[in-house]
């Protein structure tokens, strides 16, 4: 993805947590599966290094998740993480199919990279 030195920071946590995080910065109601927090403004990170932002999965959400979509619990944990860092990158799946698109490309490319051992 170009930022060999990069960093970010991944919180897992539970609903009620993630809940609040989500009120408090996005103001929407409820839990969320994950939510990221990029430290960069602007599109995308201008540096191939630093620090790319935040990261919190709700690990209710993801048992949640693996237990409805049939997959092993560390697929959706990494499926989450992934989405979280996409988003650091300023990939987006709400503002057009197209976007949405592409989001999903790279994740399923992202995934197989990390489930490839």
């Amino acid at each position: 993805m170009g930022f060999h030195e990069g960093e970010l920071s991944v919180l897992f946590t539970d609903d009620r947590r993630i809940a609040e995080l989500n009120q408090q910065y996005l103001k929407r109601q409820g839990p969320t599966n994950v939510l990221a927090f990029p430290m960069l403004s602007g599109s995308p990170p201008p540096l191939p290094s630093g620090m790319l932002g935040d990261v919190v999965v709700s690990v209710d959400t993801a048992l949640s998740e693996s237990r409805e979509l049939g997959e092993p619990l560390p697929y959706t944990v990494y499926r989450l993480v992934i989405h979280g860092i996409l988003h650091l990158l300023r990939h987006d799946h709400e503002g057009s199919p197209k976007q949405a698109l592409r989001m999903r490309r790279e994740e399923t490319r992202l995934m197989a990279l990390v489930m490839d051992d």
